[in-house]
């Protein structure tokens, strides 16, 4: 990989370990196509299968996909009672839960015991840890994100996705669920004027811009083509959920000669966050 390339560019898949459809969409995904990085759910269902996947493949970047919404805890839910239900399950609007965790001091505290437990856990598989992010983006949430930033170092953290989608571009190339977009951009272009600046401090890495969230599982191949063509030089990631079955568009995207193709002829840098 030429350290000198104008345009880099990481390419991920949330929610490994969710299924075993899409760990092995992952897995050919990065094969085949042009994925190079993973972000691991330690409590899926399939979290076992999808580190033996990566304990075959070293080239592909493992990172923590924290969750703390919509999925299973890594505690019993008699350790962190009413931040789960009896089955260990989080809720699952992000507005409503959102709010709780901001405004609970009753759930800050366990919330961060659950985060720990999910750090602790990965570090159990002996694979390198690549990133972190979380589902839904909710490693931003300025609970979340306080109790990141007080054990960075101890935990290791030293490249975050940090989502900012220009919004202007995405509607260039893309369109439909216009209050969906402009909403999320709003959000996380706030969110991203407190974190930004902290990230730096740490000496945390991150991507210029990351794009997908205001695709919201709608990676096609032509999106992808229409946005390999307007990226100028700079560092970004691009995330989809490929899988077999659920989001089989996501993962015939990541695979497309065409979309190969344009990379290629732009002489765009396929890296992991590791190589930050």
């Amino acid at each position: 990989m030429a350290a000198e390339a104008r345009i880099r560019l990481i390419v991920n898949a949330d929610d490994f370990g969710i299924s075993s459809s899409a760990n092995r969409a992952i897995l050919q995904a990065h094969r085949h196509g042009i994925l190079t990085t993973a972000s691991l759910m330690v409590a899926g269902e399939a979290a076992a299968e999808a580190v033996q996947f990566a304990d075959t493949t070293p080239t592909l970047g493992v990172g923590l996909h924290l969750t703390v919404i919509n999925g299973r805890s890594t505690l019993p839910a008699a350790e962190i009672p009413g931040l789960v239900s009896a089955e260990s399950d989080f809720d699952e609007g992000p507005v409503s839960t959102g709010v709780r965790y901001f405004f609970s001091r009753k759930l800050q505290p366990l919330i961060g015991r659950e985060i720990q437990a999910q750090f602790e856990s990965f570090r159990r598989t002996r694979l390198s840890l690549d990133h972190i992010n979380g589902h839904l983006h909710f490693h931003l949430h300025p609970t979340l994100f306080s109790v990141l930033q007080r054990h960075a170092v101890a935990w290791g953290i030293r490249h975050m996705r940090l989502t900012r989608e220009p919004l202007f571009l995405n509607l260039k190339i893309s369109g439909g669920h216009y209050a969906y977009r402009l909403s999320h951009a709003m959000v996380f272009a706030c969110l991203g004027l407190f974190t930004a600046p902290v990230l730096k401090r740490l000496g945390i890495r991150h991507t210029d811009r990351v794009f997908g969230m205001l695709q919201n599982d709608r990676v096609t191949e032509t999106y992808l083509v229409r946005l390999l063509e307007q990226l100028t030089p700079g560092t970004y990631e691009v995330y989809a959920h490929p899988d077999e079955h659920a989001h089989a568009h996501e993962l015939e995207a990541l695979c497309s000669p065409r979309v190969r193709a344009m990379i290629e002829n732009r002489g765009i840098q396929l890296i992991r966050y590791s190589d930050l």
